[in-house]
């Protein structure tokens, strides 16, 4: 349960990087998923977004969907990626 209210809090205050061809995305209707990326280490929930978004670039994704945000003073985020 921990890791599903993460992940809600983590929606309720992520925004979106300008800088980023990756979208975050909360329905996955018709998308194709192409894989998963993690990061870690971050100290906002913006800069996780942020990092689990240009890795997303890096594997050619489109769109990412975040699946999981957990920790204490360092945040660690995994996303799934879609076409």
């Amino acid at each position: 349960m921990k890791a599903t209210r993460a992940t809600l809090l983590f929606m309720g205050f992520m925004t979106m990087n300008a800088a980023s061809a990756a979208v975050h995305i909360t329905q996955t209707d018709g998308k194709e998923k192409i894989g998963v990326v993690s990061a870690s280490n971050a100290y906002t929930l913006n800069e996780l977004s942020n990092a689990l978004s240009r890795k997303a670039d890096e594997q050619g994704a489109s769109t990412y969907k975040i699946v999981s945000a957990t920790g204490k003073n360092r945040l660690h985020g995994v996303a799934e990626i879609y076409k």
